[in-house]
């Protein structure tokens, strides 16, 4: 359906979260709309919420693969290189 300009100012938005579920979306509030009414829906992602979940199941999996003391050195020896060129005066 394509709406007339009319339709779009005359029309009443809310906004709910939704989860995706099998191809479709699944409200997660109630909505007040009758059955059979016709919506214009807008999707934007929500990020996933930052618990450290992630962080816990990646814990040591690095451990074994990188010489630590040496990235260390690496790093700080990296600080002292200048790479700027020396300005004209």
């Amino acid at each position: 359906m394509i709406w007339k300009n009319e339709e779009r100012r005359n029309a009443v938005g809310v906004t709910i979260r939704a989860r995706v579920k099998r191809g479709g979306l699944e409200p997660l509030e109630k909505l007040d709309l009758p059955e059979g009414k016709e919506v214009l829906v807008t999707v934007i992602s929500v990020p996933a919420r930052r618990t450290g979940e992630g962080l816990g199941r990646s814990f040591g999996s690095w451990q074994g693969t990188i010489d630590a003391e040496k990235l260390i050195r690496d790093i700080y020896e990296d600080r002292l290189l200048s790479t700027r060129a020396e300005p004209k005066l």
